[in-house]
């Protein structure tokens, strides 16, 4: 069984069982997991529609934050 953080991140969806083959497809970071559409999770072999469905909620959060992450920085600059 493969333990990375797409495994993890499938744990927390209480879907580990595609861990293995959503690293077999090429998504082994959340990065390339943030790009899932339903051809993808055809692909990847998830059929459930409740657990595409889980998948996609997911998704969306992952995007979500990285859009609120994005308004986030900080400078080394000194203060005036």
């Amino acid at each position: 069984m493969c333990t990375n953080i797409v495994y993890e991140w499938l744990k927390t969806l209480q879907l580990p069982q595609y861990a293995e083959s959503f690293v077999d497809n090429g998504y082994d970071d959340l990065e390339v997991c943030k790009q899932i559409g339903d051809p993808d999770l055809d692909a990847i072999g998830v059929a459930v529609p409740h657990h595409r469905r889980r998948i996609h909620e997911a998704v969306r959060r992952l995007k979500e934050a990285d859009e609120r992450a994005a308004g986030l920085y900080f400078t080394l600059e000194p203060r005036p």
